[in-house]
């Protein structure tokens, strides 16, 4: 019985003939059980053939009964206590010649485990539904430029692929070509389509809803985001909870001191059934799903949020934070360079786009792919004679002459003319067309639309001490800080200089979440009580330095994980006291004699229930729902 229900993964076909199996002993073994009882009611003379059929009726379910107690004793668990009592409790049944007990109640505990396995494997459900995301059908695009329908699995990075309407994203990718509306639900939670375009990432598993897309593959398999969602999701779910580490060390003892009370029981009732009620009372089941069956609950209602937590453990530590560490770059902004504006004296600025975006498209500077971005690839102007200038910008032939884009001094160089340099706290780039001086080009990192309202909502979640902590210069970050509310900012700030900032925060009393998505915050993730990752952008150690990960990079799933966490951390305290009370007065009851002649069999059918309703309060849990909307002007 134990190999079933310790299961942290779906049922193995070997351990669904093993439940079967056990089904089929119990449905035979409850048919001697009826078979004997309408006997011994029909011929209460022959009570010898009675007997016989309810003996026959308890070694058949003796069988799975006393192997996996067998088991358990090899291998000891908290679900193991439970066998080793029930097998106790059926020997017990038997040396006092109560052959209905002997029979009934492993029949009861037999079916209350399945039923226990299958409420638990409901919410594991979650992971196998995402594994079927990672097999699908791509259309690969051959060098020729033809198309084949492969399996997805063969895709490696840098092959590329077309994705139609209906289709779904066969691996991450990057956009090559086209414009659509992409359906995340499954991975990152959010409700409203993703408007995706050229130079956009895009993740494996999304699906188009119109439009018609080729990508550039960049990860798969276990690489990609749907992979890392899958492995998180069922690491978390094998992760134990210290609730359960604390009662795996006082098995043993709980154990010694059931037999002390069985035999105490027994000595001064000198009632056998009041002995045996005590034994089967005694389970601890309800009281040990309690904190895993919770723990699966959460971590599948995150993970269907967009919210990957790598072990329960942080799913407890979400509930208690007090100050928010967060990181600039990627996290509070897009951590890619925008154009912000356009100082030109033209009116009409979608030549300036077509010729900027054309001579970026021919250099690998950053500033020139934010600018290549502007317009589609079928927009590009005809460049020739092409020559980049190291560290000042580019020069190029184009239909209408000699095109210049770049930084001030590039124009020096060139005796162009140009206005005055803008004020800017940001990248600036030039553009030049004949010895014509057209425009000033202003880019920056710009703020995510949500930041500020995300930051607002933790705050008023409880976690009122906020600091900004950025490696970028000071000017940027308390300009950044201004918009979005944080009052405290330590900038400039070395890879070391952020873990001793954070531990300085733990130190002064704070429980901080920190939030980064680079290789520099990676050590200040590992350093918080909960280190939270961005997951569309965010570096690989920074992913695996944290402890949790946001799929999408959406800042208001912080306050998601938070309610979360407070919504879990309720429901598990409701679990412990239905499995700690419900066991006392099960076992208080047995012991004084209260559940009469049939005792052990009602312990039983009792138990059982306890352990139905901490499941079922469990999956409560998985109504937990909150989609994200559009911000509207002002969030």
């Amino acid at each position: 019985m134990t190999a079933q229900t310790a299961a942290p993964s779906m049922l193995s076909s070997a351990e669904q003939r093993s439940a079967a199996r056990q089904l089929t002993l119990a449905m035979l073994a409850l048919g001697l059980l009826a078979l004997g009882l309408s006997w011994r009611w029909w011929s209460p003379d022959q009570i010898g053939v009675s007997q016989l059929l309810l003996g026959f009726a308890s070694v058949l379910v003796a069988v799975p009964v006393m192997r996996s107690a067998w088991y358990s004793l090899r291998y000891p668990s908290l679900h193991g206590i439970t066998d080793q009592l029930i097998a106790l409790a059926m020997l017990g049944a038997w040396a006092t010649g109560d052959l209905l007990t002997a029979a009934l109640l492993p029949i009861i505990m037999i079916f209350g485990h399945v039923l226990e396995e299958r409420s638990v494997i409901g919410s594991q459900e979650a992971i196998h539904a995402l594994g079927k995301l990672t097999r699908s059908h791509a259309r690969k695009v051959q060098a020729d430029g033809s198309i084949v329908e492969v399996d997805n699995g063969t895709l490696k990075a840098g092959d590329r692929v077309e994705v139609r309407a209906g289709d779904r994203v066969p691996a991450d990718g990057r956009v090559l070509s086209g414009q659509a509306s992409l359906d995340t639900a499954s991975i990152t939670g959010e409700s409203v389509p993703m408007e995706a375009g050229v130079g956009m990432p895009v993740f494996g598993g999304a699906i188009n809803l119109d439009g018609l897309l080729r990508i550039e593959v960049t990860r798969t398999g276990r690489e990609s985001t749907l992979g890392k969602v899958i492995a998180l999701m069922q690491n978390a779910e094998r992760s134990k909870p210290p609730i359960t580490r604390l009662l795996e060390r006082y098995a043993a003892s709980y154990m010694v001191l059931v037999l002390l009370l069985a035999a105490v029981t027994w000595f001064i009732t000198n009632d056998a059934q009041a002995m045996l009620a005590v034994l089967v009372a005694a389970c601890p089941c309800a009281l040990v799903l309690s904190a895993p069956a919770t723990a699966i609950a959460g971590v599948a209602v995150a993970a269907r949020h967009g919210i990957l937590i790598r072990s329960s453990a942080f799913l407890e530590e979400l509930a208690d934070l007090t100050s928010l560490v967060v990181d600039k770059t990627g996290t509070l902004t897009f951590g890619t360079l925008r154009l912000q504006a356009i100082d030109s004296p033209l009116e009409d600025h979608s030549h300036v786009l077509k010729l900027a975006a054309s001579l970026g498209s021919a250099s690998s500077h950053p500033v020139s792919r934010a600018l290549a971005g502007l317009v589609t690839q079928d927009h590009f102007l005809l460049l020739s004679n092409i020559h980049e200038r190291q560290g000042l910008g580019v020069v190029a032939m184009t239909e209408q002459g000699e095109a210049a884009l770049g930084r001030p001094e590039l124009f020096a160089q060139l005796g162009i003319a140009t206005s005055d340099v803008p004020d800017h706290d940001g990248p600036i780039a030039g553009l030049a067309l004949n010895g014509e001086f057209l425009a000033w080009l202003l880019l920056a990192d710009s703020v995510k639309p949500e930041a500020k309202f995300a930051l607002n909502e933790l705050r008023e979640l409880g976690l009122g001490r906020q600091l900004l902590l950025t490696g970028d210069r000071q000017s940027v970050a308390h300009s950044l800080a201004r918009d979005v509310g944080i009052s405290d900012v330590e900038a400039q700030a070395l890879p070391e200089d952020k873990l001793n900032c954070v531990l300085k925060e733990i130190g002064s009393g704070f429980r901080p979440m920190v939030v980064g998505d680079g290789i520099n915050d990676s050590l200040a993730l590992k350093a918080g009580v909960v280190g939270v990752a961005m997951g569309a952008g965010g570096a690989d150690i920074a992913l695996a330095s944290a402890d949790v990960v946001l799929i999408g990079s959406d800042l208001r799933r912080l306050g998601t994980c938070v309610r979360l966490s407070r919504q879990c951390r309720q429901t598990l305290q409701v679990n412990v006291i239905i499995g700690l009370g419900w066991t006392l007065a099960i076992v208080a009851f047995a012991a004084f004699g209260w559940l009469g002649a049939a005792g052990a069999m009602i312990a039983a059918v009792l138990h059982n229930l306890s352990t139905l309703l901490v499941l079922g309060n469990a999956g409560r849990l998985l109504r937990f729902q909150e989609p994200l909307l559009k911000l509207k002007d002002g969030d």
